[in-house]
């Protein structure tokens, strides 16, 4: 009793820190959350003076980063005023970049203006309204005015209409991937690249309104759909769900091939924490703020969960393919006894569990949110329940066969499902911080993407990929060379 209750616990703190750990929304007075903010512009703007532009980004940089915790507060209380200061870092954004020190002095003054007559009362407070979630017809008008500034080589206009684009996505991405999974992934892959044409030095305009264009004509058709069947709501969660189910399944076929039976209560008190946080987490976007307001956060939270679990799945993975010689497995086994297992590895696989399903699960709820006034309600659930049959129909012969399979084809194999996960999620987590504005995007040709690996055109993605890819490589040689020399010398212990 005493264990499940700490399991329990356990799970509920590490869904509680993902919580705490995102920007925060609305905390303290906004007036006094900005006026300690715009202490980075007066240092940018005394560094400006001495024509230390390296050290004005650095402050700026400063300014942007407190900025994103605390612009819902600003939001709430005045729209005005928030747009008024998006504006102004835009500005500043675009003086920076073409390195001019006389139009960064003055976007800098204009921006600590802006700052200190909302610190000062200038801005009156007004009524707070929840934003209405977008249609596509709406997010390709942004599109279109995004376009208009390009085109119009108006950078710091083009910025933040991608920038807006970006985190209205959210509203509107339950929409597409309902119509076309295809769609869907261009559009994650075409926002991160339009976005770094436009901030490149010199921004590449005709090729971010070609892009741009392209991103138009593939949603136009999908703008016209006014309700759902069932088989697209079973579409979304087989999609969604594949990916979390194929960690708990390969988690679940371990702990039972090793008899640590405890194991399963670890792996299904993830799950359940998993599903029970994005669960209330898709609500609370949903009915208390709005999509839109959270797109921006949502792409934080799928960044760091996906680049954690990959961390963690590179690991299982490299464990898996250890105990693939029967004589090692064997080992590790009398040195365990009946435990089998260790309590570290416990703990990791319910952590692991509740990553995979939080990162799939959250997104899935409030695509289901999304589509529900656009589909009849037994469509609905019907399409709910034959994507969870035919998930467990797949778990099902996954579990079958892999219980089937003798010890080493099991790990060899598992081991291989883990690590393409591990290199998909990585691209995916970077991917979503890159949609964040967190990390920059240096664009790679088109033709490296690859949405079965998560491969996006960006070397900030695709390198990381690489390496983990070569990393195991050389390490699979240096194992089969160094057992190789072992048979050689009359040591190997290996079964057939």
């Amino acid at each position: 009793m005493g264990k499940n209750v700490f399991t329990k616990i356990l799970v509920l703190l590490v869904a509680i820190s993902f919580v705490i750990h995102m920007p925060a929304f609305a905390a303290g007075n906004a007036a006094e959350d900005l006026k300690q903010a715009e202490q980075s512009i007066d240092t940018a703007i005394d560094w400006a003076a001495k024509g230390n532009l390296a050290e004005v980004q650095k402050s700026y940089d400063q300014f942007n980063k407190t900025w994103k915790k605390i612009e819902p507060g600003i939001k709430a209380h005045s729209v005005t005023a928030y747009r008024d200061i998006e504006t102004g870092m835009g500005q500043i954004v675009y003086a920076l970049t073409i390195k001019k020190t006389d139009q960064v002095q003055q976007a800098l003054n204009n921006l600590k203006a802006v700052n200190e007559k909302f610190i000062n009362g200038g801005y009156p407070k007004e009524t707070a309204v929840k934003e209405k979630d977008m249609s596509i017809d709406d997010f390709i008008l942004i599109l279109q005015s995004t376009k208009k500034a390009a085109k119009e080589e108006q950078q710091s206009s083009a910025l933040e209409g991608i920038k807006k684009a970006s985190d209205s996505w959210l509203s509107v991405e339950g929409i597409v991937v309902a119509q076309s999974a295809s769609v869907y992934s261009d559009s994650e892959r075409d926002l991160v690249t339009i976005q770094a044409m436009l901030a490149a030095n010199p921004p590449n305009y005709d090729k971010a309104v070609k892009t741009i264009d392209q991103m138009i004509n593939y949603l136009t058709p999908l703008a016209s759909k006014s309700e759902y069947t069932y088989w697209d709501a079973a579409m979304i969660l087989l999609r969604e769900g594949l990916e979390a189910l194929l960690v708990v399944i390969a988690l679940l076929s371990f702990v039972k091939k090793s008899g640590a039976e405890k194991g399963k209560k670890w792996i299904w008190s993830g799950v359940l924490g998993g599903l029970g946080v994005s669960i209330v987490l898709a609500i609370i976007v949903k009915f208390v703020l709005s999509s839109g307001a959270f797109g921006n956060n949502n792409a934080l939270i799928g960044g760091w969960t996906g680049i954690f679990a990959a961390a963690m799945l590179l690991y299982m993975s490299y464990w898996l393919h250890s105990q693939s010689n029967i004589a090692d497995w064997n080992r590790y086994l009398r040195e365990k006894s009946q435990t089998a297992i260790t309590t570290g590895k416990l703990i990791s696989l319910g952590v692991l569990s509740f990553l995979a399903v939080f990162r799939e699960g959250t997104e899935t709820v409030l695509f289901y949110i999304g589509m529900a006034s656009q589909i009849k309600l037994q469509n609905l659930l019907l399409g709910f329940l034959i994507g969870a049959a035919i998930l467990g129909l797949i778990a099902f012969l996954m579990v079958y066969v892999g219980l089937k399979l003798p010890l080493r084809p099991f790990f060899m194999v598992s081991s291989v499902i883990v690590f393409y996960l591990a290199v998909k999620f990585t691209g995916m987590g970077i991917h979503s911080l890159q949609l964040a504005g967190l990390i920059p995007t240096t664009n790679a040709p088109d033709g490296l993407s690859m949405e079965f690996f998560a491969l996006y055109p960006s070397w900030e993605s695709i390198i990381p990929q690489l390496l983990l890819i070569a990393a195991v490589v050389i390490f699979l040689l240096i194992k089969k060379y160094t057992n190789k020399k072992l048979i050689t010398n009359g040591k190997g212990d290996f079964a057939k």
